[in-house]
């Protein structure tokens, strides 16, 4: 396949690179592709918070992948996921069960089955609106958006097309544990997603 020619990349060309030092940053973000707009992205999470919901979640569905010796691979933050040319994305958290889209070891080329967005007060319109129409269009079959601020997550499963919100899911309420609808027995007690480092 010639995937500069169908998805409209190269795939030797690791990115634009930039680094930090003493807190200014040197070169170019990385950015997302939306609707063929360039979109920068920033050069850290936006707080800790943000990255505390990305790393429990990507650590819960890593543990329970390798647990299970389960045939999937789970990618957060940072890593390229490309639906076709001028749809150029990078989600939060994402769990690919197809191999053929992860063959090449560089990017992820086409629809991962669960997507993760953490909302943050610079991308929650995106997350929303175009980031959701796109991967329902694209058929990624579940998609989550996780709030810290509400501590919420909504999750959506795609049904003859289309998302349909399955459940909005709270910490402290009884609708506090979400089932992975695309593995078999994965419940997610988001009281664990949401909780802090250290106890206050």
């Amino acid at each position: 396949m010639d995937w500069n020619e169908e998805f409209g990349i190269d795939l030797d060309d690791e990115g634009v690179k930039y680094e930090m030092i003493n807190g200014v940053q040197y070169g170019e973000p990385r950015y997302e592709i939306i609707g063929g707009e360039k979109i920068y992205m920033a050069a850290a999470a936006p707080n800790l918070d943000h990255a505390t919901v990305v790393s429990r979640l990507h650590f819960i569905f890593l543990h329970y992948v390798i647990s299970n010796n389960i045939n999937a691979a789970v990618f957060h933050d940072n890593t390229d996921l490309i639906f076709a040319k001028g749809e150029n994305f990078m989600a939060d958290v994402c769990i690919v069960l197809n191999p053929e889209i992860v063959k090449t070891h560089k990017k992820i080329l086409g629809a991962p089955d669960l997507i993760v967005e953490v909302l943050s007060d610079s991308t929650k319109k995106r997350d929303r609106g175009i980031k959701k129409d796109t991967y329902e269009k694209y058929g990624v079959r579940e998609y989550w958006i996780a709030d810290y601020e509400s501590k919420s997550i909504e999750v959506y499963h795609l049904i003859e097309n289309k998302y349909n919100l399955a459940g909005k899911y709270k910490v402290g309420t009884a609708d506090d544990k979400i089932k992975v609808s695309i593995f078999d027995n994965l419940i997610v007690d988001i009281n664990q997603v949401f909780k802090w480092w250290f106890d206050d």
